[in-house]
């Protein structure tokens, strides 16, 4: 049987990942889910394929409170409200323009001084416009296992992929058969959107952000590229039909299936 295993998300894109037992999909995906994300001083996205160590970054956001609390590799902490917000700005995702504003509250400063260089916290103006392309990922863990086999490491971590919902219980790679399926997950229903075309971030440790595995060698090695495209697939792209509740342990469930063109950009 299909299930659901894993759940990650995290309020500030590129920083270190959370793990909820239940969620709301929605149309936008999980809410709060990315909706914060870096830029450098030219405006330009910044994220982990630029700095590994921000993956050491630990988030925590209280939506209700509109506070966020980030623990930085060094034990320091820094904490506040971030709903004061300035100039609207609007950054390239991938071809794709998002308008943010720029939160105000101290945080653009202490992520400059803990990474080194000059960036600026930015929060979306809708949810769900903090993801690279679609709302949601998903990716089966027999994927996982088997592209870790290929590298002697059959234990790999999910987390390097940095997708949302994990399923267990497929044939490896069953999920690219998916593409424009409806999914029944729990309470919602997904429509699988086509393949995630793998990046750099892939290749660095979930928890230390270091270089450690030769995900992307695997994948070209293993797996046809994308069709049409230079991409090397893994893991699968997906949009909410059916708004719902989904908990860790919910039966995952292809329910009907029409065909639809996939849509591939580098996913982080």
């Amino acid at each position: 049987m299909r299930t659901l295993v894993r759940l990650s998300v995290t309020p500030v894109k590129a920083l270190r990942l959370s793990h909820p037992r239940e969620a709301d999909l929605t149309a936008g995906g999980i809410p709060t889910d990315r909706r914060f994300y870096l830029i450098d001083d030219a405006g330009a996205l910044f994220d982990a394929s630029d700095l590994g160590s921000l993956l050491r970054i630990v988030p925590d956001y209280d939506p209700s409170t509109e506070r966020l609390r980030c623990t930085f590799p060094d034990g320091s902490v820094v904490e506040g409200t971030v709903d004061g917000l300035g100039a609207t700005v609007t950054t390239d995702f991938f071809g794709r323009p998002v308008e943010g504003r720029l939160v105000t509250d101290g945080f653009s400063e202490a992520f400059s001084s803990a990474l080194g260089r000059s960036v600026r916290l930015v929060r979306v103006q809708r949810d769900g416009d903090g993801q690279d392309v679609h709302p949601l990922t998903i990716v089966s863990s027999a994927s996982v296992r088997a592209i870790g086999t290929h590298g002697d490491r059959p234990d790999l971590d999910a987390r390097r992929f940095r997708i949302q919902l994990e399923i267990d219980g497929c044939d490896p790679y069953e999920e690219d058969s998916w593409d424009g399926d409806l999914v029944r997950v729990g309470e919602a229903t997904i429509r699988v959107r086509g393949q995630i075309p793998r990046c750099i971030v892939t290749t660095l440790g979930p928890d230390t952000g270091d270089k450690d595995f030769s995900t992307l060698n695997l994948i070209a090695r293993t797996r046809p590229r994308i069709e049409g495209r230079r991409g090397l697939p893994f893991g699968m792209y997906a949009e909410v039909v059916e708004p719902g509740r989904v908990r860790v342990g919910d039966p995952v469930e292809p329910v009907s299936a029409r065909p639809t063109e996939a849509t591939s950009v580098a996913g982080r």
